[in-house]
């Protein structure tokens, strides 16, 4: 099993900043492939983001690319979504997920956090 929990959502000025941290326990955290999900009001949960479990290779959902960047610490077992020039569309609930394979992490992981909300005010 694996517990995610995720932090650092809030309420953002539009062209502003967030960085959320999510912390994993439970199992080998630099074995898994990590990954960042959102889903807004109304609409279906969408990838934004993964990285594989070296930190050696990142997938980008396009609507985010330049400006989003994933990281992970396997000292600290946590993966980091650094947010910058936020939009009003990227408000939504963005959820941590973990999975061995990187291919099932950037579209089906195994293992899901509850989310932590981002609202970028415009």
């Amino acid at each position: 099993q694996v517990q995610l929990v995720e932090s650092g959502g809030g309420l953002v000025q539009a062209g502003g900043s967030l960085r959320l941290s999510c912390a994993a326990s439970g199992r080998t955290f630099s074995r898994d492939a990590m990954a960042w999900f959102r889903q807004a009001p109304g609409k279906e949960r969408e990838f934004v983001a993964a990285i594989s479990y070296s930190g050696g290779t990142t997938y980008y959902a396009d609507s985010v690319k330049g400006r989003f960047t994933i990281s992970r610490d396997n000292a600290k077992t946590t993966v980091y979504l650094q947010m910058n020039s936020l939009k009003h569309e990227d408000t939504a609930v963005y959820y941590c997920a973990a999975d061995r394979s990187m291919t099932d992490a950037r579209r089906l992981p195994d293992y899901w956090g509850r989310g932590t909300q981002v609202t970028v005010s415009s």
